[in-house]
């Protein structure tokens, strides 16, 4: 496993690796298209993950340890982890967004409830499988995807599914970057998207894999934002057939996320406020956040992100204390321990590295031992 920074272009071709997936290497860009580009150090610094050089036994529990802040990953039935596992990602933070490009052998996976109530991450995942297939199980609604294809997902709900031996990319949009068109999103849950619309997103996402490495920090909000509108675009060509009745739950979701997301320091954050305000029962609330353990777990948690986030601001110059207060804490001590149990890291040691060149992510402690992990990724920056 290793995340040093580098060029990106290449990924290591071992002996290991089965032949048909040996061929690709990742779109490398051309020195014509390099002339002429705005002056500027590169903004981006690429993460790397690979089970190449361990040891074969240990290859499939460090995937699975690499993995496990996302998804719960299994071999197929047919295989042990003895038979070794080979993997790599190269993981690129583009402002709010993360593009992982990923060559995996086949396994399956699941994100269910009980992950959901512990994780802070529900960002939205658009898949572009180079090679390989992909099958998606979501309230028992199958999507099946191959090469060419873009599947499109929420990490909020739970999932499950399997993965052959593949090339892909994967994007992945936090909620709140396109929480105004939540409820669009949602309808659109494991689909794929298709049309004009998706072809040009394909074609995007391939010209942006050849210039990674070499984009400055100015073409990065830029590409952010056009990413964001092709996914939504996408998203509302898709599902524009199916308008009804989806939509009136995924509605009423987005504007309790919405309503937390506006209120989120307010000391009258409650859920029998909520329900006044949104004009619904305390049974219908519930039913909104079960998947993502209650409404209270579910503030509680944007609470601490913010609070993370407010830690490792370099700009941020208040006392642990008041960030603890804003976060909903009588007492730093309450604060402190629910902060090192939701991250696996003390507000002190977040607070620590905001002068580092790249500060410690949250990550669970079950995975700690084993480095960086996938987790890592979702909030490194």
């Amino acid at each position: 496993m290793d995340t040093e920074s580098g060029s990106g272009d290449d990924l290591p071709v071992g002996p290991d690796w089965p032949a048909h997936m040996e061929r690709r290497r990742w779109p490398r860009e051309q020195t014509a298209q390099k002339e002429g580009r705005p002056d500027g150090p590169p903004a981006l610094v690429p993460l790397r993950f690979s089970t190449q050089d361990l040891p074969r036994e240990e290859q499939f529990q460090a995937w699975r340890a690499h993995m496990a802040p996302l998804v719960d990953v299994h071999l197929p039935d047919d295989k042990s982890s003895d038979d070794g596992f080979l993997a790599e990602q190269i993981g690129w933070r583009l402002g709010d967004i993360l593009i992982i490009q990923q060559r995996a052998q086949a396994y399956s996976y699941i994100r269910d409830q009980a992950m959901l109530r512990s994780s802070p991450i529900d960002h939205w995942n658009v898949g572009l499988l180079r090679s390989g297939r992909v099958w998606t199980e979501v309230s028992r609604d199958v999507t099946e995807a191959g090469p060419g294809e873009v599947f499109f997902r929420s990490l909020g709900y739970p999932f499950r599914g399997r993965m052959t031996d593949s090339v892909a990319v994967l994007v992945f949009l936090p909620y709140e970057l396109l929480a105004a068109n939540a409820s669009l999103l949602q309808g659109a849950n494991n689909t794929l998207l298709s049309g004009s619309l998706a072809e040009l997103l394909v074609n995007y996402i391939t010209v942006l894999e050849t210039k990674l490495s070499n984009l400055t920090t100015g073409e990065v909000p830029r590409i952010v934002q056009t990413i964001s509108d092709m996914v939504v675009a996408c998203a509302a060509s898709s599902t524009r057939a199916d308008t009804g009745q989806t939509q009136t739950g995924t509605g009423m979701m987005e504007r309790a996320h919405r309503y937390i997301h506006l209120n989120l320091h307010s000391d009258n954050l409650t859920p029998d406020v909520m329900c006044r305000a949104l004009g619904i029962s305390r049974t219908r609330l519930y039913q909104l956040f079960e998947a993502s353990g209650g409404v209270s777990n579910y503030i509680r948690k944007r609470r601490l992100l913010q609070a993370y986030a407010d830690l490792s601001n370099p700009t941020d110059s208040r006392q642990i204390s008041e960030i603890a207060e804003s976060a909903g804490f009588d007492t730093a001590a309450n604060f402190t321990r629910a902060f090192s149990h939701e991250f696996g890291l003390s507000p002190r040691e977040v607070r620590k590295t905001v002068t580092a060149e790249r500060p410690v992510g949250p990550v669970a402690r079950s995975t700690r031992r084993h480095g960086a992990t996938i987790g890592d990724w979702f909030v490194l920056g």
